[in-house]
């Protein structure tokens, strides 16, 4: 028997003095081979591209599948007996639902955006000149009492348009072939991609009727490759994330909704131009935290200044007015604390994801950068649990210090951490003494020895005992006692 648990010990060891070197050497090619390994990702992901849409798809979509199902379920609890039928019912009826609501919102957004966009850019190209034109007035108008500045500003005037001219003629003219090739290659691209949401829509109905069970499979290899305690707590870590990326994302998707819808209103009583196309731009770039305002006002100005320089002004302080809502009242009581970092994080998440990622970046930069932050947070916790220090942040402000030998917090030469114990000592005495006077009632005041003493600095004291209902009494309606 010895032996044999030597032996097993020495395949242990030895399995992973091989992991470790494999893990090694597969780290350093990837390193010398960066550029390699990035494209074979990137065709990789390509290839996969159709499961990414049916994925998105069917994590947006959950919510309405699973309200159909249960409602399905309820509905024929008493008709149906048997579970299975019920279910495959339910997931029938869900899917159709589901499909439903993608083609409205695809097929409304499509009805109210391509009109409208052909028709803007229709009109724009009509009246741009006569928009310039009535630019250039508004500004020679506006510098009439200032000779110096109108000069420089029609000398940059003039610069500009020669510098369109020598564009157009040595850049566009020269390269007429790749600008035509690049266009075919994205019609190309367009074909791909609605072979991709075709495939995707497909996918995203093989989802939704497997997560369940896709889900169960998980689980299950989780729990047969890591140990209980650390399946326990990446499973954990799994259910946070998916709080944190459906409240924040399906939060945002809503209060982007709203305030589209409100700015397309306000929009109309102002009597503003391209009023549909800019509020889509507002409620689409709006999903995107931080940056989303600035970025869907700023084309949206453009084409409003075309038009009327003035209501270009009335549109900002409007755009204004509506971020400060969406920010301080209306954000807030959709996705209240959904992620749990500070503007600062936000700001920070929104460059690293938005530069490695691009515009789907900026989208989820935010929900995965609270994941991250999480889990940087449960280590240290667990570390400072190991070492028997305060997992509190408060414990270590100021110029504080521990103690090697004792392992207490300490400044200025005093053990800050056993005066706050004290502190909350008290403090939750004096709680159970507030509580004990109420629970008393009106009437005459307890005796000393009905009040919990103070024998010791305890992080913890057993709660006082209720006064049993004693023969003879019983309660009032309004909870206190009475005689019969």
């Amino acid at each position: 028997m010895n032996d044999e648990h030597k032996f097993k010990d020495f395949l242990y060891w030895g399995a992973t003095a091989f992991c470790v070197i494999a893990a090694s050497i597969s780290f350093g090619y990837i390193l010398l081979r960066f550029e390699q390994v990035k494209a074979f990702a990137a065709t990789l992901f390509t290839i996969l591209m159709p499961v990414v849409y049916g994925a998105v798809l069917a994590y947006l979509l959950a919510p309405v599948y699973n309200w159909c199902v249960g409602l399905t379920d309820k509905v024929l609890g008493a008709v149906v007996v048997h579970e299975k039928q019920r279910l495959g019912i339910g997931r029938f009826i869900g899917t159709i639902v589901s499909l439903v609501v993608l083609f409205i919102v695809v097929a409304g957004l499509i009805s109210m955006l391509l009109p409208q966009l052909l028709d803007s850019i229709q009109s724009v190209i009509d009246t741009l000149p006569e928009n310039v034109n009535n630019l250039i007035l508004w500004g020679r108008k506006v510098l009439d009492d200032n000779p110096d500045i109108m000069d420089q500003v029609v000398f940059y005037m003039d610069e500009l348009i020669e510098w369109a001219k020598s564009l157009g003629k040595n850049v566009l003219a020269p390269n007429i072939d790749k600008i035509i090739s690049g266009v075919s290659n994205s019609m190309f691209n367009l074909v791909i991609w609605l072979k991709n949401t075709l495939i995707g829509v497909i996918v995203m109905i093989y989802l939704l009727n497997m997560k369940d069970e896709l889900s169960t499979i998980a689980k299950k290899c989780v729990y047969g490759i890591l140990p209980v305690e650390w399946a326990n707590a990446f499973i954990k870590e799994v259910r946070f994330t998916h709080k944190v990326f459906g409240g924040f994302i399906l939060g945002k998707l809503l209060d982007s909704l709203i305030i589209g819808i409100i700015c397309f209103f306000s929009m109309k009583l102002m009597k503003l131009p391209y009023v549909l196309l800019i509020s889509v731009i507002i409620g689409v770039t709006n999903i995107i935290p931080f940056f989303g305002p600035f970025i869907g006002a700023v084309p949206s100005a453009l084409l409003i200044l075309l038009v009327d320089p003035l209501q270009c002004i009335y549109f900002l302080v409007f755009i204004l007015l509506l971020q400060q809502f969406d920010g301080n009242i209306l954000g807030p009581k959709i996705l209240g604390e959904s992620t749990g970092v500070s503007s600062f994080w936000v700001l920070f998440s929104i460059l690293l994801f938005g530069g490695l990622f691009g515009f789907v970046g900026m989208i989820i930069g935010v929900p995965t950068f609270a994941v991250i932050y999480r889990l940087i947070s449960d280590g240290v916790r667990t570390a400072l649990r190991k070492k028997a220090l305060p997992e509190e942040t408060f414990w270590y402000e100021g110029p504080c210090y521990v103690d090697e030998e004792t392992l207490k917090i300490r400044r200025n030469g005093e053990e800050v951490q056993t005066v706050r114990q004290e502190m909350d000592i008290e403090g939750s005495l004096a709680i159970e003494r507030k509580k004990a006077a109420e629970e008393s009632g009106p009437g005459p005041r307890k005796s000393g020895s009905d009040v919990p003493e103070e024998k010791e600095r305890t992080s913890k004291k057993a709660p006082a005992k209720k006064r049993q209902t004693e023969p003879g009494e019983e309660k009032g309606m309004d909870g206190q006692r009475g005689t019969r």
